[in-house]
């Protein structure tokens, strides 16, 4: 499967791009048309960022000290 422009941006492209859809909405200058892509791009950004951000949650590590005082990583998940 192709991945989608969207896709391609990193978590900040997609961030900026999202307030950029943001402030162009607010503006209220634009066509009930366009709005509605604008609308259909943010939610794509955002379930993008979404994944992304979960994806970087499942990479988090922990440095958990030990009884002996020694320092090792451990997933987030099982500490």
């Amino acid at each position: 499967m192709a991945k989608t422009t969207e896709e391609k941006l990193t978590f900040e492209q997609s961030l900026e791009r999202l307030e950029d859809i943001v402030q162009a909405l607010e503006s209220g200058e634009v066509p009930l048309d366009e709005t509605l892509k604008k609308f259909e791009e943010a939610m794509t950004l955002v379930k993008n960022c979404h994944r992304k951000l979960n994806d970087a949650e499942k990479k988090l590590k922990v440095l958990v000290k030990d009884k002996n005082g020694d320092f090792r990583l451990e997933d987030e998940a099982s500490s």
